[in-house]
């Protein structure tokens, strides 16, 4: 490609609107920088703009073209997030958008022999690779399908947490956990599974609160759920106890957007005159489903009524005595479904001991020897759970790895 294409190249770059936040991006930043140079002329610059912009690209796996497609994916445009909202873009949006889907088809297939082309040196210039794209059918596919695909952050991530300044964050590394690993506890996770079926296919859904002994895998299976639904346009943001008065606020900025949201609320429980207990049950009063099609709530609680209630309230002059604690038992009822998971038996221990032990390939042990090893585990940690059941298993995977080496 000669200078000349190339300064007008970087004039397009420049002129970007709908996707201007990509000039801000690193790697299209220095890559617009170098273009800048060329008019000029100026040889050191030009090298060390060029390096800069294949250094940073190097980063993110040297590959322009797929780089670039995952920029406009990502891209919280005015154009995407108006269809996002159910509604037709402008004749003038359309129009922007083709023109440029265009220029950064081009540059996203600028090969660095093209881009490097106009200095001439004998220094050595960095290559990276492009491949043949269509930026157009692929952004018209992915909103074809922005119910499954999301948009933005929620593009590239399914799982989030409500950070500080209320600014959702995606969790880079998320839980992996498989309903394939979770393992006698099929009614209950049948129960949330159908639940949340519901949500994708645009019925009404319920809230969901899950009670139960620690470690029984209730917080696991709301997160297996989620790795195994997030391709049908399932994401899930958790958030804690002392942002609840925030959930509101959150439900609105949700409700525009395409995909079904799981707000997880993990370990939940109030003093008796907790704030956050009041934001909780006004979010609860009615379903937030109706308020919100796209949203529903998934609590857990190692506590039946969720309360910490104590003896003086019971026994107290309150005169209306019977209504303060019809009060303190109500938020778990604005709850649409209860599911309560039990501490496993001796057997259904041993039943996912013996299933995670397979599935992590410990096959060569004899089974009254992992049981044994595992009820005296159990035993040492102050009872049977399934979590207790993952420890004990990921410690002997762990003993295994030290022996072999």
């Amino acid at each position: 490609m000669k200078n000349k294409n190339l300064e007008t190249l970087g004039l397009r770059l420049r002129s970007l609107t709908l996707f201007r936040e990509l000039l801000d991006d690193p790697i299209i930043n220095a890559l617009g920088k170098y273009l800048d140079t060329l008019p000029a002329g100026e040889k050191a610059k030009s090298i060390s703009a060029y390096c800069e912009f294949a250094s940073l690209l190097y980063k993110k796996g040297g590959n322009l073209s797929k780089y670039l497609r995952e920029a406009v994916r990502d891209s919280e445009n005015v154009y995407i997030s108006t269809v996002g909202k159910g509604e037709k873009p402008a004749d003038f949006l359309e129009n922007a958008l083709k023109a440029e889907l265009c220029v950064l088809e081009e540059i996203a297939t600028l090969s660095s022999a093209e881009l490097s082309g106009s200095i001439e040196s004998d220094i050595f210039l960095p290559e990276y690779r492009t491949e043949k794209l269509s930026l157009a059918e692929f952004y018209r596919s992915h909103i074809e399908n922005i119910g499954k695909n999301g948009y933005g952050i929620y593009a590239r991530y399914r799982m989030f947490y409500l950070g500080a300044e209320n600014k959702i964050v995606p969790v880079h590394s998320p839980d992996e956990t498989r309903l394939s690993s979770l393992v006698d506890y099929e009614r209950e996770q049948k129960i949330i599974l159908d639940n949340t079926r519901a949500l994708l296919a645009g019925k009404p859904a319920a809230n969901i609160l899950l009670t139960g002994d620690a470690g029984t895998g209730k917080s696991s299976t709301v997160k297996a759920i989620v790795n195994e639904l997030y391709r049908e346009g399932l994401r899930i943001i958790e958030v804690r106890k002392d942002q609840l008065h925030n959930i509101a606020g959150l439900l609105d900025t949700l409700s525009e957007n395409p995909l079904k949201f799981i707000l997880f609320v993990d370990d939940l429980s109030f003093q008796r005159d907790d704030d956050n207990y009041s934001a909780l049950k006004a979010v609860l009063e009615g379903s937030v489903s109706a308020k919100s099609q796209n949203v529903v709530i998934y609590a857990t609680s190692n506590r039946r009524h969720i309360i910490k209630e104590k003896f003086s309230d019971r026994e107290g002059d309150d005169i209306h005595r019977n209504d303060t604690m019809q009060e303190m038992v109500s938020l778990s009822e604005r709850f649409g479904i209860h599911i309560t998971f039990k501490r496993p038996d001796k057997q259904t221990y041993l039943d996912i001991v013996r299933h995670l032990a397979l599935e992590a390939g410990i096959n060569d042990m004899a089974e009254d020897e992992l049981d044994a090893l595992a009820e005296q585990y159990a035993l040492g940690r102050g009872g049977r759970s399934a979590r207790a059941a993952r420890q004990f298993v990921d410690g002997l995977v762990a003993s295994v790895k030290e022996s072999d080496n």
